[in-house]
């Protein structure tokens, strides 16, 4: 294998399959699927989801709220898609912990870097929770935060493309995608990989990011081998 301990960095709309809000559990199942045979070659895997599908944060600042409340709001949506993925690696046999940015002792485990690093060696998946555990902080970040704490080789963001774009495929027919690209590029060009701060924080400790599409059977396992997947950042 390539990589023998990963973070992988999940949206809160991935859980949504073909629904406009909320949980679908067939694709939770899916991704539950995926993590498990990642997690049976024996790679160490650490996860961290967004919120997008139930309550995300900047969209509630932008409509009057207070940024710091309707960040906590989408910290606490984070932990309910957190527990659903929970749930469902376990009902497949996966040893699983999950462990909240803010304290939630009567839901689940505190975030402790050397607990969590103790998870990982000891085989089992860890989902890291409510973001970073301060507002204005996306998920995007905690996860390049999350990856470097635990010491991971690799940042793995999932998502519904196949890599970075020139701009958007979906919109733009003539988006061509990276194969490779380096941070200072991401920057400069602007490109949506992920926020700047996580962008940042990756460049500064030499984390490389690959960005794929988890969607299409058989991906997460040909990244974890080195396989040409999606684009690689870094």
């Amino acid at each position: 294998m390539k990589f023998k301990r990963i973070l992988l960095k999940l949206s809160g709309e991935a859980l949504m399959g073909e629904q406009k809000y909320g949980i679908d559990p067939a694709v939770v199942s899916m991704i539950a699927d995926q993590v498990k045979t990642i997690r049976g070659m024996g790679v160490e895997v650490g996860l961290v989801i967004g919120g997008g599908n139930i309550f995300r944060g900047v969209a509630g600042a932008t409509k009057g709220m207070d940024r710091t409340t309707a960040d906590h709001m989408g910290m606490l949506a984070t932990m309910i898609n957190a527990l659903a993925l929970q749930d469902a690696l376990e009902h497949k046999g996966v040893e699983v912990r999950t462990l909240s940015g803010r304290e939630m002792p009567k839901v689940t485990e505190t975030y402790i870097r050397r607990r969590a690093t103790r998870h990982l060696e000891k085989g089992r998946v860890v989902i890291f929770g409510a973001g970073t555990g301060n507002p204005y902080f996306s998920t995007d970040t905690a996860a390049a935060l999350r990856g470097n704490e635990v010491n991971a080789e690799v940042v793995m963001k999932a998502t519904n493309v196949d890599g970075v774009y020139t701009a958007d495929p979906k919109k733009d027919p003539t988006a061509t995608r990276f194969d490779h690209i380096t941070f200072q590029e991401v920057l400069e060009k602007g490109l949506r990989v992920m926020d700047a701060s996580a962008i940042a924080l990756c460049m500064e400790n030499k984390m490389p990011i690959i960005v794929f599409d988890m969607n299409k059977p058989g991906n997460l396992v040909a990244a974890v081998m080195g396989e040409a997947v999606g684009t690689r950042v870094g």
